[in-house]
C-alpha cells in the first residue's frame, strides 16, 4: 500500500499550508465519492510565487514548477478536508489554465509538471483525464491555475 506522505518526502516535497480562499467558494466540495477541488494557483499560503506568462516572463520549466505548486496546493486543501491523503483512490480530471504569451502553444507540456507529480504519488491512478488551456491573464498575475476532481 502506498503512503502519499512518505512519497512526498522521498520526492523532496512537503505540503504547503492550504491557501486561503480568494473569494466566495469552498476549496473542496464532495459529491458522492468525488472531490471537486477549486482552482489552485502557483502560490504559497495564497501569495503569488511564480507569476508571468509562459513564453514571455517564464519558460516551460518554470511553468512546470508553477503547475507542480498547483498540485501541492490541491493536496494541502485535500489534506485539510480529508485528514488523510491516503484516502484518495484516483485522479479523475485536471483542468489547467496557463497564462500564455501570444504564440505560446505548449500548455500541455507545462501542465505535465502537475500531472507528473500526481503520477509519481499515486501511480497510474494519478493519471486522469486532462485539459490544458492557454489564457491571457490569471488572478494576481499567477502563471498557472489548476482545478481537480479526485475519487475517494
Amino acid at each position: 500500500m502506498r503512503d502519499v506522505y512518505q512519497k512526498l518526502r522521498e520526492l523532496g516535497h512537503e505540503l504547503p499550508p492550504p491557501p486561503p480562499p480568494g473569494g466566495i467558494y469552498k476549496p473542496v466540495r464532495q459529491v458522492g465519492n468525488l472531490l471537486y477541488v477549486s482552482g489552485q494557483g502557483s502560490t504559497v499560503a495564497g501569495v503569488p510565487v511564480i507569476v508571468g506568462k509562459v513564453g514571455e516572463a517564464c519558460d516551460v520549466e518554470q511553468g512546470q514548477t508553477a503547475a507542480r505548486m498547483c498540485a501541492l496546493n490541491a493536496l494541502a486543501v485535500l489534506h485539510d478536508a480529508l485528514g488523510d491523503l491516503n484516502r484518495i483512490k484516483s485522479v479523475v480530471k485536471t483542468l489547467g489554465f496557463i497564462a500564455s504569451a501570444p504564440g505560446f502553444n505548449k500548455q500541455p507540456m507545462v501542465l505535465n509538471g502537475c500531472s507528473g507529480l500526481l503520477r509519481e504519488l499515486f501511480g497510474e491512478d494519478g493519471v486522469g483525464a486532462r485539459s490544458a488551456i492557454g489564457t491571457n491573464e490569471l488572478p494576481e498575475g499567477i502563471t498557472c491555475e489548476v482545478e481537480f476532481i479526485f475519487e475517494i
